[in-house]
């Protein structure tokens, strides 16, 4: 903008306001929290009175309101206070930054210069002057809120599997079964919980095996019909017992003739001496045959290797693996509401996945809070104050669940986002650097940052290709128009934002069927969007328009 209105008070010199006045940017626009203007002019040659002094103070006008920003002195070529001096004959530049904290009412404002003057000791009166409009305030369309918060999960398991195994041991080069090994409490105990599997509604057989094994030393053939043989014997005996027990369940067969893999083990948790000497032969050789001869040619050692590590691989293992059936949906809601004490931490928070109204669902995060002081009850529970817009509540649980778990990246993704919205972007940024490996969107919530802290080249780079408002946003500051339009239609679930933003890049490449397209959207899934449409300056082109008052008045 320029202005180009100068009087001169006598013929010989005055003090005259600067002309050809531009200021940077204009329209005004918030970046961050702030409203820079740098104002810049010249004045004009032989007009500058040489005694004449001149003080320029900017005043951003708004709502009724007035701020002034910092002031500046000029002064002819024979006044000897400070100032910036101006040559009579030459003239000068006009200079003047000046930066005013935001206020949501500057959405209509304007900047003026206000001047006093002196030539000599006379006062000389010029009246203040307009250089600006403001204040055009899309950067705040970026919010916290647009970032999909995250829930941390409960763990909670309907079927959990576990194994039971017991070893049936058999003497060197035979498969008769013994009754001090079919009869030991281990062999007992699997067939007591193969029954109880079977007729406990809780519980179920998932898979049932018997495995025979031979050790490693001898010919693989005999290994071969040893294995078989055990297995074979093994599986009879288990047979008969489920008969007797009425269990009907098939058995899954497996062999090892050499049970390399076994020995290994086996002297991996002795206390052999040697053992490493040995180990070091496994590494060496793959061949069975070469890693016999080579064991066997540890004299020193082989004795107690078969002694004590090869009668413990010639067996049949029977392993049970069984299904444990947790509570049903039903019975965890019946639970919740008659004892909630039986059920443990994982239930509860599931049970908050069973019902609908947020409401209830604090109610039972609240109670698991209480009951188990988990971290994740905490979190979910500023998840949902969040969603509400009550992020002093939203700020206060997130706080409850860093005390018990400083660095899970959810929590303080989460965290990060409710400070951002509180407009305390030294927290969200603390938060921001310990979510890493967050299941959130990390670098859309780094642009949603960096955008409200007014770094717009730092959130360009952290937006990528999100699709989202706030990278919408972003492209708009850049003049991006043509990337806005392709990420706002590209945005999952379209708002009252995204329309209105849409209308925001309509305004600015005149499209006004763009405008009048989107913004009665916008005002259908938001009202407040009327208001602010009406006095945004995005479409301060549009105001005497009589389709564009009908739309907002």
């Amino acid at each position: 903008m320029s202005v180009i209105a100068m009087a001169m008070l006598t013929s010989c010199g005055t003090v005259p306001q600067p002309e050809q006045i531009t200021v940077n940017p204009s329209p005004l626009a918030v970046v961050g929290d702030k409203v820079n203007a740098d104002i810049t002019g010249t004045f004009p040659v032989k007009k500058f009175a040489k005694k004449g002094i001149l003080t320029v103070t900017p005043v951003l006008k708004f709502d009724g309101k007035e701020l002034e920003g910092p002031t500046v002195t000029y002064v002819g070529e024979k006044v000897k206070e400070n100032g910036t001096t101006v040559s009579y004959k030459q003239g000068g530049q006009y200079t003047q930054s000046c930066s005013f904290d935001y206020d949501p009412a500057m959405a209509k404002s304007e900047l003026y210069l206000r001047f006093t003057a002196k030539n000599g000791k006379k006062e000389v009166e010029i009246p203040e002057v307009k250089v600006a409009d403001g204040l055009v305030v899309t950067a705040k369309l970026a919010t916290a809120e647009d970032n999909e918060t995250i829930v941390t999960t409960d763990k909670f398991q309907r079927i959990i599997q576990d194994t039971l195994e017991a070893d049936i041991k058999f003497m060197i080069q035979q498969a008769e079964l013994r009754s001090s090994e079919t009869g030991s409490q281990k062999v007992k105990d699997l067939q007591a919980a193969i029954k109880d599997a079977n007729n406990d509604e809780k519980k179920a057989i998932n898979k049932l095996e018997v495995s025979g094994y031979a050790s490693p030393d001898g010919g693989m053939e005999l290994n071969t019909k040893l294995a078989d043989n055990r297995q074979a014997n093994a599986q009879k005996f288990l047979q008969k017992q489920m008969k007797k027990d009425k269990v009907d369940a098939e058995i899954e067969a497996n062999t090892t003739a050499e049970d390399w893999e076994g020995f290994q083990a086996a002297m991996e948790n002795s206390n052999i001496q040697d053992k490493q000497v040995v180990l070091n032969v496994l590494k060496m050789y793959s061949d069975p045959e070469e890693r016999e001869t080579q064991i066997k040619n540890l004299s020193n050692v082989y004795k107690t290797i078969a002694d004590d590590i090869l009668p413990q691989l010639r067996r049949s293992r029977l392993i049970l693996t069984r299904d444990l059936i947790g509570r049903s949906d039903e019975e965890i809601l019946a639970e919740l509401k008659s004892d909630s004490c039986q059920l443990n931490v994982e239930e509860m928070l599931y049970a908050a996945t069973l019902v609908e109204s947020q409401d209830e669902k604090l109610a039972i995060y609240q109670k698991a809070a209480d009951t188990f002081g988990d971290y994740r009850a905490y979190n979910n529970m500023g998840m949902i104050y969040f969603e509400q817009g009550n992020i002093e509540e939203a700020r206060r649980n997130y706080n409850k669940a860093l005390e018990i778990e400083p660095n899970d990246p959810d929590v303080n993704y989460n965290a990060a986002l409710a400070a951002m919205a509180d407009n305390d972007l030294a927290k969200a940024e603390e938060y921001l650097g310990k979510a890493a490996g967050t299941k959130g969107d990390l670098k859309a919530a780094q642009g949603t940052f960096y955008t409200m802290k007014g770094d717009y080249k730092a959130a360009k780079e952290a937006y990528g290709n999100s699709a989202t408002n706030n990278a919408a946003v972003q492209q708009i500051l850049d003049e991006d128009y043509a990337g806005a339009l392709q990420t706002l239609k590209a945005v999952k679930e379209p708002n009252a934002t995204t329309a209105y933003l849409l209308a925001v890049v309509g305004a600015r490449t005149n499209d006004r069927d763009a405008v009048y397209a989107n913004l009665p959207v916008a005002i259908e899934r938001d009202a407040n969007m009327k208001a602010k449409a009406a006095n945004d300056i995005e479409f301060a082109k549009f105001a005497e328009d009589p389709q564009f008052a009908a739309i907002v008045k």
